[in-house]
């Protein structure tokens, strides 16, 4: 178990969302506001040491809003080198600080229940389990939880795997597939 405080969130936010179409995903109107807010809201619930955005632009309205709800912008201008670039952006960003832990959320996963976070966290131990993933059942998958000792093979992931090979010999936290559901087309949206 670890306390809240003692991790840093990052929110992935960067992601260049090919098959939504030619509007901004994470600014899509989810339930009267934008869809990335929803993974937003769910972190600050959580109450993390540190909140951090990996935005594709750092000054861009998705940042502006996130910097209003007290999350720290690190921009990925490169957001076309996939998910494990951003990932190494907010993990560098983390590294920084004095937290022992890194939880990693995505913002097209807005159904992610802060109980389901907090479920992460009490499986975590830095020693004996220092990495929690999510499972719909099927496939680990984020939310999950990497402890520090962890944060340089992160960095070292590439393309649009991210943490997806640690994830592999993670302890995992089951949730519902609808919980767990990411907005990848317009059809998606739900709500």
């Amino acid at each position: 178990m670890i306390d809240a405080g003692d991790i840093s969130a990052i929110l992935l936010a960067a992601g260049e969302s090919r098959r939504f179409g030619s509007d901004d995903k994470l600014l899509a109107p989810l339930a009267g506001e934008p869809l990335a807010l929803h993974a937003a809201r769910r972190i600050i619930a959580l109450a993390p040491g540190r909140r951090i955005a990996v935005c594709g632009d750092a000054d861009g309205a998705l940042a502006g809003q996130l910097v209003e709800l007290g999350f720290e912008i690190v921009g990925n201008p490169q957001p076309e080198r996939g998910l494990s670039h951003s990932l190494t952006c907010g993990i560098a960003e983390a590294a920084r600080g004095r937290e022992t832990a890194a939880l990693v959320c995505l913002a097209d996963m807005p159904f992610v229940s802060a109980g389901h976070l907090n479920r992460l966290l009490d499986r975590f131990d830095p020693a004996a389990v220092p990495i929690v993933g999510s499972s719909d059942g099927t496939a680990a998958m984020p939310p999950a939880l990497f402890a520090r000792a962890l944060f340089d093979r992160l960095s070292a992931s590439a393309g649009d795997r991210g943490g997806k090979a640690l994830l592999a010999g993670a302890a995992l936290v089951t949730a519902s597939a609808d919980e767990l559901a990411d907005i990848d087309r317009p059809e998606d949206l739900r709500g």
